[in-house]
């Protein structure tokens, strides 16, 4: 264990600190995890406007953006994204794991929000504090903590964790050809491991394209 410089976030500071502060103001890069999506509104030049919307610009601006859900998104959500052209094309990569329960906003790579807050109204969006969810989460520019968000986020991601999970016949989009079935009882003995040098490998390595 070590200590680590964080600040711990609540309520209506979630929206202010994690979307307004940091979301909107990226410029390289922004990586989403949650397990629920939804068509969240948020503050921007003024009004309020679905997040999507907010997405778009940041692609028009070059902005790489994942998002990596567990669940379907919400109709309104799919329709928003829908009637986006840039998004459509690529402006925003998403992809689904039925296993993904963790929630996390990582930005620029130098910057990370964790905490139990999906990607909601009611989580990070701007609704009143009689509205929202209770949540609670912490941010960090701590280089080992991004480091390993982001070596699972990209361990997710690339599909380096599919052949192994016992997930693998629900997931309505698994990455890769299945395993044998030795290859699977192999991969299961191994599951839940994330070693260092794993992490590193990862990390260092480009994903394949799907």
């Amino acid at each position: 264990m070590r200590p680590i410089e964080a600040e711990l976030l609540s309520g209506s500071d979630l929206y202010r600190e994690v979307v307004l502060e940091k979301l909107l103001h990226a410029r390289e890069s922004v990586w989403l995890a949650t397990a629920n999506v939804k068509a969240m509104y948020v503050e921007s030049k003024g009004r309020f406007v679905p997040l999507v919307e907010v997405l778009d610009g940041l692609a028009a601006r070059g902005v790489s953006l994942r998002l990596l859900h567990a669940e379907l998104p919400s109709h309104p959500f799919r329709a928003a994204f829908d009637a986006r052209a840039r998004l459509v094309e690529g402006g925003l990569s998403l992809k689904v794991c039925p296993r993904v329960h963790f929630k996390a906003v990582l930005v620029d790579g130098a910057w990370v929000y964790l905490g139990s807050a999906n990607l909601t109204g009611a989580g990070l969006g701007a609704k009143a504090d009689t509205a929202r969810n209770f949540e609670l989460g912490f941010a960090t520019e701590d280089f080992d903590v991004i480091d390993r968000v982001t070596a699972l986020y990209e361990a997710i991601w690339s599909g380096a964790e599919c052949k192994g999970c016992r997930l693998r016949a629900v997931c309505p989009d698994p990455i890769g050809a299945a395993p044998t079935k030795r290859r699977e009882m192999r991969s299961s003995r191994r599951a839940g491991r994330l070693g260092k040098a794993r992490r590193l490998a990862r990390h260092t390595s480009e994903s394949p394209r799907r």
